[in-house]
């Protein structure tokens, strides 16, 4: 019987072909990232911003439940078939945005699409942290993030640029059916589950079990409460990027392909920032990278009250992308580091579920204050609610995690 060993280098064949798999997962959302709200405009009239974020709005309800109950089953039916049954909801996604007759359709496909990332990124998250062990888990998570949101990147850069030149459907969505594909049989076929890699670190943890792991998670435990509050705060400000960006961009006179470039930088920075702040996760201090991260986000945030130029724009841009990848990695880290094996993949769960009701928290709030007060008062007070919560972070987290 081959013996399990825990470590990034021991594993790092399957670990390759979990970020492989996850860049796929990202990949799904970048099919939406640049051009969908101009769908909502040109093709169906929609002038709101609240209705026009509703397709943001279900995509974050619908990710946050199926992280959190991805979680609650990881243990139970194994990750790689959490995997599989999340690229099978992902399967329609590309073909219904691409002939969808009303708007409703392409809420109903970022159901789907909310399933799927919840289902296959959850899984992908948690099966590196079971391979890496507890040495290098910032550095997994950067890998991990960085993958999937450099495809996040090059897709909505991807979609923009063809929706320039052959216009906004079906063509753009194309991509997306490959990676539909690419997903769901990489993962029947080449992805292994991770269950025995969890037994074998049973045996090493000192870790104290949760004793009631949603509510710790949520806000009773300092470190675990306060990274939960900071990424639901974080995915507050990027649901706001991805449906306002475009909208004040297009307003401000720039064309699709220049749109394009702005919303592509800032997940781009984003993932390939994590690359590094993984690394630096494992070496610094989490409580410094965390505090920094968000209130540099909530300082590029406020600065785009101010910006005027594409330069400007796209510099604020990358910086709100690198404050991002500080924090990104370091989250899950965070959260692995504070808790038990046999605890880990629910907390995870909780922690993605709150995360992700950012996104739908932050269309709703963005758009009822961009209807109300202009897309600018809006993205300012977004920009005020995440240096607020740099400073819980600075308050209330222990140094030493």
């Amino acid at each position: 019987m081959e013996k399990v060993r825990l470590g990034l280098k021991e594993n790092w064949q399957q670990f390759t072909l979990l970020v492989i798999i996850n860049a796929f997962v990202g990949g799904m959302v970048g099919l939406e990232r640049s051009i969908l709200p101009q769908i909502a405009e040109v093709e169906f009239a929609i002038a709101a911003k609240t209705a026009i974020l509703s397709f943001i709005i279900v995509f974050g309800i619908v990710k946050a439940i199926t992280n959190y109950f991805a979680g609650v089953f990881a243990n139970k039916i194994g990750r790689k078939n959490l995997l599989i049954i999340g690229w099978l909801f992902g399967l329609p996604v590309p073909f219904i945005l691409m002939y969808a007759p009303s708007w409703d359709w392409i809420v109903a496909a970022n159901v789907l699409l909310g399933i799927n990332q919840g289902l296959a990124w959850s899984s992908t998250v948690v099966m590196k942290i079971d391979l890496v062990g507890e040495k290098d888990r910032g550095f997994a998570m950067g890998l991990n993030e960085f993958a999937g949101y450099l495809a996040v990147a090059t897709v909505a850069f991807l979609t923009g640029f063809i929706a320039a030149e052959f216009g906004l459907r079906p063509y753009p969505f194309i991509l997306g059916i490959a990676l539909a594909i690419g997903g769901l049989f990489g993962s029947i076929f080449l992805i292994k589950d991770t269950r025995k890699h969890v037994a074998a670190e049973n045996t090493l943890s000192d870790i104290t079990r949760l004793s009631n792991i949603f509510w710790q998670t949520t806000w009773k435990h300092k470190n675990l409460g306060s990274v939960t509050q900071a990424g639901l705060v974080n995915n507050l400000n990027d649901g706001m990027a991805w449906g306002i960006f475009p909208i004040l961009l297009a307003g401000k006179g720039f064309n699709l392909e220049e749109i394009g470039i702005v919303t592509a930088i800032y997940p781009a920075i984003w993932g390939i920032g994590q690359l590094f702040t993984g690394k630096m996760a494992d070496i610094f201090n989490k409580k410094g990278l965390l505090f920094i991260g968000m209130l540099l986000q909530g300082l590029a945030l406020g600065l785009f009250f101010f910006a005027e130029s594409m330069t400007h724009y796209v510099i604020l841009s990358a910086l709100l992308g690198w404050g991002t990848a500080m924090v990104y990695p370091t989250f899950l880290a965070t959260v692995a580091d504070n808790t038990h094996p046999e605890d880990r993949a629910n907390s995870i769960g909780v922690f993605r579920l709150w995360r992700d009701l950012g996104y739908a928290i932050g269309a709703i709030l963005t758009g009822l204050i961009a209807d109300a007060l202009g897309i600018e008062v809006s993205i300012l007070t977004i920009a005020g609610l995440t240096i607020v919560s740099a400073l819980i972070i600075a308050v209330r987290m222990d140094s030493g995690k």
